[in-house]
């Protein structure tokens, strides 16, 4: 599995690490990017009490304490981390573990906040708004186990429309076998209208899940979209923290129609992004891990893509929005 030559890697990568977050910081990754008021913005994933040597005296079942960070850039390469934020922190009670995986759409000049939550009766996918970053309101909580929402910037029909990867174990024979869907709502509250929109048989570089990546980009063309892909090998041992890690997550891009985004329009039938660079395949949580959570649209045509890899550290990679619709139309 190769990384699509389309795509450019920042030279510099990672550009977030726990070297760059003032007090507690551990593993930097999965986070949310967006533009909002002349400003890039990056809500990130910080597991702050995960050391490899206290993972390894309890290697099953160990949950990391996990906090949200707020970072701004300029350039949207070098950023300056608030070390005061723990954003949604306040929602950790008797009930709710942990909020994590951030997802960040800018609509009607707010920013909404697309998170997984790990509560003690399962995991489920929350969207909160903001137009500041001070508070936060929380919109919803789907019933478990739903998980990796990412809204569309805009309405549709005066409906609001994510994408989210829900867990049928049942269904899909009582193994790992996720895809993704989409659903609809009229107030970001109550959702419904919910179809299947790609499987993992649809994902030649997929046997294990897919599921939604960053929010969707507009083009003339459509929808462009990204997802991310799992295969698993039984064969593979250790690659990373964990004694076992079987799985390789990678990236992938499709292209969904202007109006009505429950329609593929085209879907490259190659990885995006595959692991292969040093901090994505090696001496991290858990090697060979491609995560995308931020995918930005500049004027000139650059489509920025953020990154977590190795579940360790956030990351950045470059292309051109004309080449990315030609790959999922050919």
């Amino acid at each position: 599995m190769k990384t699509c030559p389309l795509i450019t890697r920042y030279p510099e990568n990672p550009i977030l690490t726990c070297k760059d977050v003032p007090g507690d910081a551990g593993l930097i990754f999965n986070a949310g990017v967006t533009k909002f008021n002349g400003s890039y913005v990056m809500v990130f994933r910080n597991d702050y009490d995960a050391i490899e040597a206290d993972f390894q005296k309890e290697p099953r079942g160990k949950t990391f304490k996990t906090k949200l960070g707020l970072a701004f850039s300029a350039d949207g390469i070098h950023w300056s981390v608030d070390p005061n934020k723990n954003i949604l922190g306040e929602m950790l009670d008797n009930e709710i573990i942990r909020v994590y995986d951030p997802r960040l759409t800018v609509l009607n000049g707010q920013v909404y906040l697309c998170f997984a939550a790990d509560t003690k009766h399962g995991l489920r996918g929350g969207i909160a708004v903001t137009d500041n970053f001070e508070t936060f309101e929380v919109l919803s909580l789907s019933a478990p186990d739903n998980r990796n929402m990412a809204l569309f910037p805009q309405l549709f029909n005066d409906k609001f429309v994510r994408l989210e990867r829900p867990f049928p174990v049942y269904s899909r024979g009582g193994v790992d076998r996720f895809d993704m869907w989409i659903s609809d709502s009229p107030d970001c509250v109550y959702w419904g209208n919910s179809q299947l929109l790609l499987s993992v048989e649809d994902v030649p570089f997929s046997n294990d899940k897919v599921g939604p990546g960053a929010p969707p980009v507009k083009t003339s063309s459509g929808w462009l979209t990204l997802f991310h892909a799992v295969d698993i090998e039984r064969g593979r041992g250790k690659n990373g923290w964990e004694n076992k890690w079987q799985k390789r997550y990678s990236a992938g891009i499709m292209l969904l129609d202007l109006e009505n985004p429950y329609k593929i329009k085209g879907l490259s039938k190659l990885p995006l992004l595959a692991p292969e660079a040093d901090y994505e395949i090696s001496g991290g949580f858990r090697n060979n891990v491609i995560f995308p959570g931020g995918m930005i649209l500049e004027p000139d045509g650059e489509v920025k893509i953020y990154y977590g890899a190795a579940d360790t550290v956030e990351c950045l990679a470059t292309a051109d929005v004309g080449d990315l619709i030609k790959l999922c139309q050919e």
